[in-house]
């Protein structure tokens, strides 16, 4: 009996490429719609499937494929005598190779201006339920739903069939294909009606590299990307020179373009171990960097920097002062790159600072659990400000403290930042108590406290932190107010002359 293969693909790369060899390998080839007349226009031979249905493709397409004579030659066992029974009763072939690939649905929501309609008419019914009926009966089809596994596939039925782990490992593929192309429609529709937390999370990331290793060498890691990923994420980077990025470059890397993208001002941030190191602000990039640098030169060694501007060559001979692991900016001067070649493992990244609403959810994953929450896009509100001490921030101070709370919110907690109008001075990150947290940033700035501002990512439990700044010469303090203690805190400040500014809003990061 001549072998039967169905072809329907949404992709026609490679498409005539394996049904010629197919065709050499006497596979009769059955097949719809655009795939059919694409076989056709090649000149080989094809067979409608509504051929083998007797029953014509109805409502403009969505029913093609859903059919007996179809599933029933995908789900038979061949091995057993009733099915095999039943196939010759009602006169169906089996299928021994399923070659299909799905709708665009991905490509369709990514297009702008793209109609609700446009989408639903774009979600596969035919096509998934084909590939799942025969990567359920892979003892006996092999299922291919991608062109970089035709030859694979090819080569082994030259060879005299396709293995048993093949087929197997095949209809794995097969399952994720249409387990993720599923995840992607019911994102879609669920994102449509604003069901923020539905009672079913069904995420999908397509694998972009294998790293090298995690966190540890001991440890295995991979990076995924979402199928929809915005312009403003690090996925999207361009590396133009270096080593391969690392697990550890990437989550600092990551942590570099969030801080950097809090700032319309020309500003370099420097990070390590995913907390902020030195952020500066400058008229020029240049500038930018020097205070940065100048924040913590001893932490900034084998760090990440991000700059908001394109870097130029003055800027880079700044850079060659230390050993750095990444820099990204949104783009580098002809002689910056050049300079900058000489160190070939360093690794630049491009990627345009266009800052967005993030919006979409954050995750961290635990045994048996996953935490989901929302992005912190809480944003200082000027008019939500509440002075509570006697003295008021001069128009200086403010300008400090507002610059103190946009690198608070980035620094894990407890939190502390000491910090002048355009630079960082300390940074107490991680810290199991606040206190320690503000000795740790108090003693980094040393004499450069004295006159600075100081920003915490939560309320004060107590009044030690207030009684520390102010024998280190901090004047004005910003935290979000809210302890059963507040007064306690306010009177300490009160009693030193410092002035102190309650957000309302609390960054915790963990």
């Amino acid at each position: 009996m001549v072998r039967r293969a169905l072809i329907s693909v949404s992709d026609k790369d490679g498409l005539v490429e394996l049904a010629r060899e197919l065709l050499n390998l006497e596979f009769e080839l059955l097949s719809t719609g655009g795939t059919a007349q694409a076989l056709r226009q090649a000149n080989l031979p094809v067979i409608e499937v509504e051929s083998v249905t007797e029953f014509p493709e109805i409502l403009d397409g969505r029913v093609k494929t859903l059919h007996p004579k179809i599933h029933a030659g995908l789900l038979a066992k061949l091995e057993e005598p009733g099915h095999l029974q039943t196939l010759r009763t009602h006169d169906i072939r089996p299928i021994e190779l399923v070659c299909v690939n799905l709708y665009p649905f991905q490509a369709t929501i990514s297009k702008p201006n793209f109609t609700v309609d446009e989408a639903i008419e774009n979600i596969d019914i035919g096509g998934p339920a084909m590939l799942r009926s025969a990567a359920k009966n892979h003892e006996y089809v092999t299922v291919v739903v991608e062109p970089q596994d035709y030859l694979l596939v090819v080569e082994e039925l030259k060879k005299g069939g396709v293995h048993s782990d093949m087929r197997r490992k095949l209809a794995a593929k097969a399952f994720r294909h249409t387990a993720a192309y599923d995840a992607l429609v019911a994102g879609y529709l669920t994102d449509l009606v604003g069901d923020e937390f539905p009672e079913r999370l069904t995420l999908t990331y397509e694998r972009q590299q294998n790293l090298r290793y995690g966190e540890n060498p001991q440890q295995r890691a991979a990076f995924y990307r979402a199928p929809l990923t915005p312009a403003y994420s690090l996925i999207q980077a361009q590396q133009l020179q270096g080593k391969e990025l690392s697990y550890n470059n990437i989550n600092d890397a990551n942590a570099a373009l969030e801080i950097v993208a809090e700032f319309s001002e020309p500003c370099a941030v420097a990070v390590k171990h995913m907390n902020p190191c030195g952020v500066g602000l400058g008229a020029t990039i240049e500038e930018a960097f020097s205070r940065a640098f100048a924040s913590d030169p001893v932490s900034i060694f084998g760090g990440i920097v991000a700059f908001n501007r394109t870097v130029d060559a003055a800027t880079v001979k700044m850079l060659h002062q230390v050993f750095l692991e990444i820099i990204i900016a949104p783009e580098f001067t002809p002689e910056a790159l050049t300079i900058l070649a000489r160190k070939q493992n360093l690794r630049l990244l491009r990627l345009p600072m266009l800052k967005q609403s993030q919006g979409s959810l954050r995750y961290v994953s635990l045994p048996g659990g996953l935490l989901a929450q929302s992005t912190d896009e809480g944003r200082l509100d000027e008019d939500a400000l509440q002075v509570v001490t006697k003295r008021k921030p001069s128009s200086e101070e403010l300008e400090a403290l507002k610059f103190g709370w946009k690198v608070c919110k980035h620094v894990k907690s407890n939190a502390i930042v000491v910090n002048g109008a355009e630079m960082t001075l300390g940074v107490g990150a991680g810290q199991m108590n606040r206190v320690g947290a503000a000795e740790i940033a108090l003693r980094q700035a040393k004499a450069k406290a004295q006159g600075a501002v100081l920003a915490s990512d939560a309320f004060f439990p107590m009044d030690d932190t207030v009684e520390l700044a102010a024998k280190a010469g901090i004047t004005a303090i910003i935290q979000p107010g809210g302890s059963i203690r507040d007064q306690d805190s306010i009177v300490k400040a009160d009693h030193y002359g410092i002035a102190m500014v309650f957000t309302g809003i609390r960054h915790f990061k963990h």
